[in-house]
């Protein structure tokens, strides 16, 4: 008699650990198929959330969670840290950078977007972005060495330019920013220096367009810039950032131009698809949008590979409104849900309707019991705004601990206004103006 094997599963490929990738691993836990989830970090990070470990609310593994211990339960996938480099379509594999090549019968693509500058890309290194653990320190590390650099500066010009503050972008990252060092400066640090009133730092809120969070109603635009101004932001709209030095920033607004000295300048203007999206482009002859995403056919596959799915930030979906969705998490996982159902079905040949996103609204906070929330129906602000943007944040958070955690630490800073976690780490800033020799654009405001 001879022994009978089971034919192998089909192989699901799943690159990115992010909000796509994870949500659709844990969707396929009861299908028929082996997933592999690729990423070239351990952990989930909860981007929403990120701003807070830039301004010291919170710690970074607060808002993340190692992928092996999300997953270890669904006995149908395995993970593999490491980075894909190249894909191979016509053989059906990924390429990694140090693992030997993995096949697949299906790849989902999600691994997001990154900074964007413009083609002012060197920029990028005295204006730091937020999208990861590390930005996300770097950033902390600034605006905290900022404080402690003007504690010991003794001319007051000087001194000005590292309480000076400059965001550039008032998307809801910009604004949360914005608002958050606001009450580091007029509420968590106050009393905590002797040489210098942390009150008297400026926080400038820079964007091109004619009002602060442009996709929001204008109703709800103008709420939040109020709200912003009353926390001791100056909101700029219709300026154009033109320089950024290692001092200074200069703004266009119309014909005029002018130079703000500051040693603080952070980044929240744009954002381009990560590299994968041009290695497909290369390999599948898929066309990008301007800023480098997938423009996906309406089930999220690429034209004439129904086999490769790109989902998430990634994916230039328009097949429904007017212009693409929005790169927001909640995009990300009904995608990721729609693929974990369906996948089953294509693999069996079944016709699959397609993607549909359902808006159940957009919401943005500004500071402590100061938030909008647009849920389509009805608009929010204020106190019950804000209550609204933590248990949706609370509930979204992905392990048990980590919204435990959040929340007792939310509840102790909502009474202390404190920030326990406003350590500087990273590489040493430069803490001695005083002792370094004045640069031109010094001399220049000097003589000013």
């Amino acid at each position: 008699m001879c022994p009978s094997f089971s034919p192998q599963p089909p192989q699901v490929v799943i690159v990115g650990g992010g909000f796509a990738g994870l949500y659709t691993a844990q969707g396929l836990k009861q299908a028929p198929v082996q997933v592999t989830l690729i990423d070239k970090r351990n952990f989930h990070l909860f981007q929403p959330l990120l701003y807070q470990v830039a301004t010291g609310s919170l710690s970074p593994a607060d808002i993340a969670s190692p992928l092996r211990g999300v997953l270890q339960k669904q006995a149908n996938t395995q993970i593999l840290m490491d980075e894909v480099v190249d894909i191979d379509p016509q053989h059906r594999q990924v390429i990694l950078q140090g693992h030997e090549p993995i096949a697949y019968d299906i790849l989902l693509v999600a691994t997001g977007v990154s900074h964007h500058y413009f083609g002012n890309d060197q920029w990028r290194s005295v204006a730091p972005g937020l999208k990861t653990i590390e930005d996300a320190l770097e950033i902390r590390r600034r605006i905290f060495s900022a404080f402690e650099a003007a504690e010991k500066e003794t001319d007051p010009e000087r001194r000005q330019a590292w309480l000076t503050f400059v965001i550039v972008g008032a998307g809801p990252t910009g604004v949360e920013l914005a608002g958050a060092i606001a009450e580091i400066a007029h509420s968590s640090l106050k009393g905590n220096f002797h040489r210098i009133d942390t009150s008297q730092a400026k926080i400038l809120l820079v964007e091109g367009l004619d009002r602060v969070l442009p996709p929001y109603k204008p109703a709800l635009s103008a709420q939040a810039e109020q709200d912003l101004v009353k926390l001791g932001v100056t909101v700029q709209t219709q300026s154009i950032v033109t320089q950024i030095t290692e001092q200074s920033v200069t703004l266009r607004q119309g014909e005029a131009e002018r130079m703000i000295p500051t040693q603080t300048v952070l980044w929240a203007a744009g954002v381009k698809a990560s590299s994968l999206g041009q290695v497909l482009a290369e390999r599948t002859g898929v066309s990008l949008d301007r800023v480098g995403r997938v423009i996906v056919n309406p089930d999220l596959s690429l034209p004439n590979y129904p086999n490769i799915f790109v989902l998430g930030d990634l994916a230039h979906f328009a097949h429904q409104g007017q212009g693409p969705l929005p790169g927001v998490a909640p995009v990300a996982m009904q995608q990721a849900a729609y693929l974990a159902r369906y996948l089953p079905q294509r693999l069996t040949g079944e016709a699959v309707p397609p993607f549909q996103y359902h808006d159940y609204g957009s919401l943005a906070v500004i500071g402590q019991n100061k938030a909008v929330v647009d849920l389509g129906f009805a608009q929010f602000t204020g106190l019950l705004a804000w209550m609204i943007w933590v248990w949706a944040h609370i509930y979204y958070l992905i392990e048990f601990d980590n919204k435990l955690i959040v929340m007792v630490q939310w509840g102790w800073n909502y009474f202390t206004r404190g920030r326990g976690a406003r350590l500087i780490t990273g590489e040493s800033s430069p803490l001695s103006p005083t002792l370094r020799e004045p640069s031109t654009l010094d001399k220049t405001v000097a003589a000013r």
